[in-house]
């Protein structure tokens, strides 16, 4: 999946406990951090850049949503004069694709849009189910995003493509940091470092299987070890207030050049901003069932040979 980041081993997935424990050797306390903001952004982007140019080999993608995470390793590569695509998938009105389609405007990146119709995503679906094996409603849907466009990029000969994963835990962006820092920062801090540790069975399984099929590798810059270090230094002071989660990283982004809008566009998990989401709602109620019955139904249908 990630290379250089400790995540896969001979081309496969490490084991929960080795992740567990790569990340677990990594972790640092609550007392030692950085507070000291300049340099604290000034080691963050260094490290950053570094990751995304020791990985940036040949052509490869970039999984464009349009959100700061995805919108910053583009803007990177492109400074880098790297050659690559972006990829987006959008449904009707779908938010993500018209936030990729601004960024690629604003800076000239090349970017390929991806729609696919309803009865196609409902096989995706199946696919999906069939490739992780539970009916988990958010697993499948953000494996469903990821399907579509690494087959997609699998078909343009992309071997390799680029993907904001874990930016979220090591910049507290999700509504569980929110509820740690009502406790305090330190409360905070930990729960980075927990949700780098549950990622394993939140996150990589899933999306090394789905990458695997396609026979691609999705490269990961913000869970390489010295972005991980850097960014998990910070204050976590400086990473949310009571209305704003990432700050310092979208402040970062500013300043390497990713305009304003771009910087401080609230995130949209990726099943809600390409409307995937709304589309297994669909094809759920359409049988007259909620979303995890309707997967239940789809898994029993997976495992039967003629399936595919």
């Amino acid at each position: 999946m990630a290379l250089l980041s400790g995540i896969m081993r001979n081309g496969s997935l490490v084991r929960k406990d080795e992740w567990i424990r790569y990340i677990s050797g990594l972790e640092n306390s609550f007392d030692d951090l950085e507070t000291n903001k300049e340099r604290a952004k000034r080691i963050f982007r260094e490290n950053f850049i570094a990751a995304i140019k020791s990985r940036a080999r040949g052509k490869f993608g970039v999984l464009l949503s349009g959100g700061v995470d995805s919108a910053l390793i583009a803007l990177v590569c492109k400074q880098l004069g790297c050659d690559f695509v972006c990829y987006t998938l959008g449904m009707e009105k779908s938010k993500d694709a018209v936030a990729a389609e601004q960024v690629a405007q604003e800076y000239g990146l090349t970017l390929k849009k991806i729609t696919i119709p309803q009865e196609d995503l409902e096989k995706v679906f199946l696919k999906v189910l069939q490739i992780i094996g539970e009916p988990d409603v958010v697993k499948v849907e953000v494996g469903a995003v990821m399907y579509v466009l690494l087959d997609i990029a699998s078909r343009d000969g992309i071997r390799n493509l680029f993907g904001g994963l874990g930016s979220e835990e090591i910049f507290s962006g999700y509504q569980r940091h929110e509820e740690a820092m009502k406790k305090g920062f330190d409360e905070l801090h930990r729960e980075c470092w927990s949700g780098l540790k549950g990622m394993w069975e939140r996150d990589l399984v899933r999306d090394s299987k789905i990458a695997k099929m396609f026979n691609v590798n999705l490269l990961t810059p913000f869970l390489d070890k010295e972005v991980i270090v850097s960014a998990m230094n910070i204050h976590p002071m400086y990473k949310m207030d009571a209305g704003n989660k990432k700050i310092i990283l979208r402040e970062v982004a500013e300043e390497m050049g990713l305009k304003k809008e771009f910087a401080w566009r609230k995130k949209i998990a990726a099943q809600y901003g390409s409307n995937v989401d709304d589309a297994l709602e669909k094809a759920a109620k359409k049988r007259g069932m909620k979303k995890k019955e309707f997967l239940i139904s789809l898994l029993q249908i997976s495992r039967k040979p003629h399936a595919l």
